[in-house]
């Protein structure tokens, strides 16, 4: 079969993809966590509640499709990675798995029983099914750019050195934070837009908060990375044509190393710029109540911040912290030539399906919700 592109410039095409993938899911599904980490502050009522619960209940499920997108492209271009990161990051991925999972229990289940302690119960659940996953998505970032403690052998099988209390790390749990306000500003900004009366208000309150604590935490994040955290550099000369092998390569690390991208290239600057400007406009766009212009702004600023660590990183995607040299890149960790090619036609081919699909569904799902169109639907939580 003839490839009509080369083999880095598959695994190129195939790190934005993953980059695409993540920045959709925390931008579609982001809402949804951060309304639900919201909703027992947001919400003061049984009345109000319902009306947060039914913002995000008809569409959550086609959201999370961004994430299971995402590990399958992870599994499937980039099997060192998920092999290492997957095994490493057990005991937090369960936890994240449990969280979600509380998620479709607390919509179906909250209902069933007309008894406050039993509503309350479920409020409780779907909190933490937008809480946890929030900020342990973050922290997983964070220790990412620290490094993870992950090893080797000579056949390539990865060994994991670490344990779950080893990822709470200060650094870690500041990137945790990130990711938490910057959910939550979303989900603020949307309940905002989508909602009226006192909720929407509390959703405005909180959404300028939460905005101006990512604003802050992601700047402290970023001044931390510049002075206080030692980045990953390859040293040896790096084929992006040859076949994955994690082991031929030589890798240092030195502080300041994770700025060396945006000095190579100037306009990677527009990643971070566009994180804290996104959300200082958001901050800026609540308090005016230019509602779907702080949508936008919570969304761009999101787009900035995950930019931001991807470009960092690269070329790398699992420094190891144990031993450097056989950190996973995107010149050695993914899967061959051909795999990438033909899941890029699947992609080209399902993609497009997927985006098509979900535009339509936010057109029939469009418009406020109150109390009277909760009555008025027979299907409502």
């Amino acid at each position: 079969m003839t490839i009509p592109f080369d083999y880095e410039i598959m695994r190129l095409i195939w790190w934005l993809l993953l980059g695409v993938l993540l920045i959709g899911f925390a931008i579609m599904d982001g809402f949804d966590l951060g309304i639900g980490a919201l909703l027992p502050f947001a919400a003061r009522t049984e009345e109000e509640r319902r009306v947060l619960i039914n913002l995000i209940g008809p569409t959550w499920e086609g959201n999370q499709v961004w994430l299971i997108l995402g590990g399958g492209a992870i599994f499937a271009a980039w099997p060192a990675l998920y092999a290492a990161s997957f095994s490493g990051f057990y005991i937090a991925m369960i936890a994240i798995l449990l969280a979600l999972i509380l998620r479709p229990v607390g919509f179906k289940f909250r209902g069933k029983v007309q008894d406050p302690r039993w509503h309350a119960l479920w409020d409780w659940g779907l909190f933490i099914g937008g809480f946890v996953p929030a900020l342990i998505f973050g922290v997983a970032v964070g220790n990412v750019l620290l490094g993870v403690p992950f090893r080797l052998d000579e056949t390539l099988r990865p060994f994991y050195d670490g344990n779950f209390f080893g990822l709470l790390s200060p650094f870690a749990l500041l990137s945790g934070l990130v990711s938490l306000s910057m959910l939550v500003a979303h989900g603020g900004a949307l309940i905002a837009l989508r909602t009226q009366g006192a909720v929407q208000e509390r959703g405005r309150a909180y959404g300028r908060l939460a905005a101006l604590a990512a604003f802050a935490l992601f700047g402290w994040a970023g001044l931390w990375v510049t002075f206080g955290l030692e980045g990953y550099l390859i040293t040896s000369t790096i084929d992006t044509l040859a076949p994955s092998n994690p082991l031929a390569k030589t890798v240092i690390t030195e502080p300041g190393a994770w700025l060396a991208n945006y000095s190579a290239h100037p306009w990677m600057m527009i990643a971070p710029v566009l994180g804290l400007g996104g959300m200082l406009a958001a901050w800026l766009a609540l308090g005016m109540n230019r509602y779907m212009t702080a949508f936008l702004a919570t969304s761009a600023g999101i787009f900035g911040i995950i930019s931001t660590a991807g470009l960092s990183l690269f070329p790398f995607l699992l420094p190891s912290s144990v031993t450097p040299d056989v950190s996973l890149t995107v010149w050695d960790a993914s899967s061959s030539h051909l795999t990438l090619f033909i899941m890029l036609l699947a992609t080209v081919f399902f993609l497009p399906i997927i985006l098509a699909y979900t535009a339509w569904v936010y057109r029939i799902m469009r418009g406020t919700v109150t109390a009277e169109t909760i009555d008025r639907n027979p299907n409502a939580y």
